[in-house]
C-alpha cells in the first residue's frame, strides 16, 4: 500500500464516527438513511450461501455488480441494466448506492435472485467484507464514482472494474490532480474506461484511466414513461395557462426565481415587504401557470413554505386527484414522476444550472419533448448542453431573470414553442446508442458471447 492511499485509508476509518452521526441526521428526514447501516461498513445479516447458489467459476452464476450513487446514476443505469439483462439472460445483479433516492428509484430494477446493498465506505475491512460476501463477476461503476480502496481490492481479487459513463469535468480534474498520489493509481487501476465525450476523455486519460472507447452518454438511450407523459400532456391542455417548470430545482434557485418574478414585473405593488408577492397581482400579470419540482425530497416541505411565505398559494401534487388543483404554484412533490412534470411543462429552466452546481439532466426534458432554458453553470452535462443549444431545443441565458423572461415570451409565441418543441426528437435519436455499445463492453470484458 503507497503512504497516500495509507494515509488516506487512516482518515477514511477515523471518519466513520462522522460518517454515522451524519446518517442519523439525514435518517430524520429521509428514513431510507437509517436503514441496513451496517451494510456501509461492510456487515451483512444474509449469509454469503444463501446470494451464491450457482457455481462460482461461471461468471453468469455470479454478480455482475453495478454501483450507481444517486438517483440520475440510478437511471442511467437503469438503460444499461436493460441491455445487460437482454445479452445476458438470467444474469444476476448486485446494485448498490450512497444515497436514499438512489436506492429506492434502484429497488424498481430487480428481479429475483438480485441483491442491493449500500455501497461500502472506503475503509480497507469494508471494503473487503463486502468484496469477500458477493464475490462479483465485474464491477461497473457509474459515470464519477472511482474510490481508491475500492479499486485497490478489486485489483487484488482480479475482479474487473469498469467506469462507465464516464464523466470529468475541468474543476475534477483540477481537484484530482491535486492529490494525484492518490487519484492516479486509483484511475489507472481500473481495467476499462468508456467515457461519454472526447472532452472527458482526455481528461480522465490525463489521471492515468485507461479510456478504451468513448460511447456518447448513456441517458440519451432513456424512453419517458409513455403513460406519464400522455397524463401530462393531457392536463398541460386543460391548464387553461401555458405551464412554465423549474425543473429539479436546488437549494436557493426558488429563492432566486421570487426574486426574478419581482424584477420581470411579475411581482406586487410597489412598497411591499421584501420577498413578498402580492397574491392578487401576480393571478393578474402572470401570464403563465408555474411548476417547480425541487431535486431532493426532503426539500419538498421547505419549498412549499419559502412559496407560501412570499404570499403565493400552492397546490402539492401529492394532493392532486384527477387534474391539478389551481393556485398560483403548483409544486411537484412526488418521486419518479418527471415523465409526467415534463409532459406537463411547454418549457422547463434547468434546475442546478442557475447556481454553480453543474446542472441536472436536461437530456430527459428533451426526451419528452419539453424545450429547456438553461443557466450558466452546466458542467454536469457539458457537452450535451452545448449541442443542445446549438440545435435549438435549449437556450442559454444569464442568470434566473433572464430565464424567466425568455421562457415567458416563448411560451407565448405559438411558432417558436413548436419549432423549438419539433425539434427534440430529432435531437434525442441522433445520439442513442450508448448502452448497446456499453453493455457490448462489458461482455466482452467477461470473456462471454451475447446470448
Amino acid at each position: 500500500m503507497s503512504l497516500a492511499r495509507a494515509l488516506y485509508s487512516a482518515l477514511t476509518w477515523a471518519a466513520q464516527p462522522l460518517l454515522l452521526r451524519k446518517l442519523r441526521r439525514r435518517a430524520a428526514a429521509e428514513p431510507g438513511y437509517g436503514h441496513a447501516v451496517g451494510e456501509r461498513f461492510g456487515r451483512y445479516e444474509q449469509p454469503l450461501d444463501s446470494l451464491m447458489p450457482h457455481s462460482s467459476a461461471d461468471p453468469l452464476g455470479r454478480f455482475v455488480w453495478i454501483h450507481a450513487v444517486s438517483l440520475g446514476e440510478t437511471r442511467a443505469a437503469a438503460l444499461l441494466l436493460a441491455e445487460l439483462r437482454h445479452q445476458l439472460p438470467g444474469m444476476r445483479l448486485l446494485l448498490t448506492h450512497g444515497t436514499a433516492t438512489g436506492r429506492a428509484e434502484g429497488e424498481k430494477l430487480l428481479h429475483p435472485g438480485d441483491v442491493q446493498v449500500w455501497q461500502p465506505w472506503d475503509t480497507p475491512g469494508a471494503v473487503r467484507r463486502f468484496l469477500g460476501q458477493f464475490r462479483p463477476a465485474i464491477g461497473i461503476l457509474m459515470e464519477t464514482e472511482v474510490w481508491p480502496n475500492l479499486v485497490a481490492g478489486c485489483r487484488r481479487r482480479g475482479i474487473p472494474l469498469v467506469l462507465a459513463n464516464a464523466r470529468l469535468n475541468a474543476r475534477s480534474l483540477r481537484k484530482a490532480l491535486r492529490v494525484g498520489a492518490l487519484a492516479r493509481p486509483a484511475y489507472g487501476g481500473l481495467s476499462a474506461v468508456w467515457a461519454q465525450t472526447d472532452a472527458d476523455a482526455v481528461r480522465l486519460r490525463a489521471l492515468g484511466a485507461p479510456v478504451r472507447g468513448i460511447f456518447g452518454n448513456l441517458k440519451f438511450d432513456v424512453v419517458p414513461d409513455a403513460e406519464q407523459l400522455a397524463r401530462g400532456r393531457d392536463w398541460r391542455a386543460h391548464s387553461g395557462r401555458p405551464v412554465v417548470m423549474l425543473a429539479s430545482s436546488r437549494e436557493g434557485e426558488e429563492a432566486l426565481w421570487l426574486d426574478a418574478l419581482k424584477q420581470n414585473r411579475h411581482e406586487a405593488l410597489a412598497g411591499e415587504a421584501p420577498g413578498a408577492i402580492n397574491n392578487e397581482a401576480f393571478r393578474q400579470r402572470s401570464a403563465v401557470q408555474w411548476l417547480i419540482v425541487p431535486r431532493h425530497p426532503q426539500r419538498f416541505a421547505e419549498v412549499q413554505q419559502l412559496l407560501q411565505g412570499a404570499g403565493l398559494t400552492v397546490s402539492c401534487r401529492s394532493q392532486w386527484g384527477e387534474a391539478p388543483v389551481p393556485a398560483d404554484v403548483w409544486l411537484g412533490d412526488s418521486l419518479g414522476e418527471m415523465a409526467l412534470y415534463y409532459g406537463l411543462a411547454d418549457v422547463a429552466l434547468l434546475g442546478g444550472s442557475f447556481a454553480p452546481l453543474g446542472g441536472q439532466n436536461l437530456i430527459e426534458a428533451i426526451a419528452c419533448g419539453c424545450p429547456v432554458v438553461l443557466g450558466q453553470h452546466t458542467f454536469n452535462f457539458a457537452e450535451a448542453a452545448a449541442l443542445a443549444c446549438e440545435q435549438g431545443v435549449a437556450h442559454r441565458v444569464a442568470d434566473m431573470g433572464q430565464g424567466v423572461q425568455y421562457a415567458c415570451q416563448l411560451v407565448t409565441n405559438a411558432p417558436a414553442l413548436a419549432a423549438s418543441r419539433a425539434l427534440t426528437h430529432d435531437f434525442t435519436q441522433q445520439h442513442r446508442g450508448a448502452a448497446h455499445l456499453t453493455a457490448d463492453a462489458v461482455v466482452g470484458l467477461l470473456g462471454l458471447q451475447p446470448q
